[in-house]
């Protein structure tokens, strides 16, 4: 596996977070952790915890290969594993494929599950956009958006209060993932990280033209889940929520 460089990365809080990458198959994970939490024991735990969902993921792919291929949300059986059925019931809300919660998901369970192994203050944890914030004091996120000019020059101040918090931004121009739409960048902030994935999944696709940025975000607010939404498209924007935004 070949991994694309995540160059928005360098702007990372170094000199705030002891931060290490972790990758299996097609997750590259970047975590910051508060100050003298970092060990080998940890890393091998993150590494481990990565492969228990990963294996959990495929086997059942294997076994429902529509589930790895379906567009549209799929019904929940009781016998299906939990991994799965959150999967299932973030990308229900959202009205589009289990697939979309994954990044988030991960990106959540990795985070919960450092919290609740080594009781560390302060947890970022980023896969490909998708963030999973716990945090003890305010953090401004800068939002990537490809070519566009405000890439990068757009931030979103969190404060320590509304975390934990997921952070997940979506992208009709950058990076891999199928889009409908032509948006630069679509974050979406919700307490679920998984449904913060879909969401943001969901309403890029909506974004076909630069005229549809305000109607998105009206769209956005009829769900109570979504606590802030941000879309840019080429050199516009709009944003709405509970957060302040930061010229950079």
């Amino acid at each position: 596996m070949v991994f694309e460089p995540r160059k928005y990365r360098n702007l990372m809080q170094s000199e705030r977070f002891d931060s290490f990458i972790v990758t299996y198959k097609e997750t590259d994970l970047w975590i910051g952790l508060s100050p003298g939490s970092v060990n080998d024991d940890l890393k091998k735990f993150t590494l481990a915890t990565l492969k228990y969902l990963w294996d959990e993921l495929e086997t059942y792919i294997n076994s429902n290969p529509h589930f790895g291929k379906s567009l549209r949300p799929l019904l929940i059986d009781n016998r299906m594993p939990k991994i799965i059925k959150r999967m299932i019931l973030s990308s229900q809300k959202a009205g589009i494929g289990p697939m979309s919660s994954v990044a988030g998901f991960f990106s959540e369970f990795i985070g919960k599950s450092l919290k609740s192994e080594y009781m560390i203050e302060e947890i970022v944890v980023e896969n490909g956009g998708d963030i999973y914030l716990d945090i003890i004091t305010p953090i401004t996120l800068t939002v990537h958006a490809g070519k566009s000019p405000l890439s990068e020059k757009i931030g979103i101040t969190i404060p320590q209060e509304s975390t934990p918090l997921g952070i997940c931004t979506s992208s009709g121009t950058v990076g891999p993932s199928l889009s409908y739409g032509i948006a630069d960048a679509v974050m979406i902030a919700c307490k679920d990280t998984a449904l913060a994935d879909s969401y943001a999944t969901a309403f890029c696709n909506n974004v076909r033209s630069i005229s549809d940025i305000e109607k998105v975000l009206q769209e956005t607010e009829e769900f109570s889940e979504i606590l802030a939404a941000l879309i840019i498209c080429d050199d516009k924007m709009g944003i709405r929520g509970d957060f302040e935004m930061v010229v950079l």
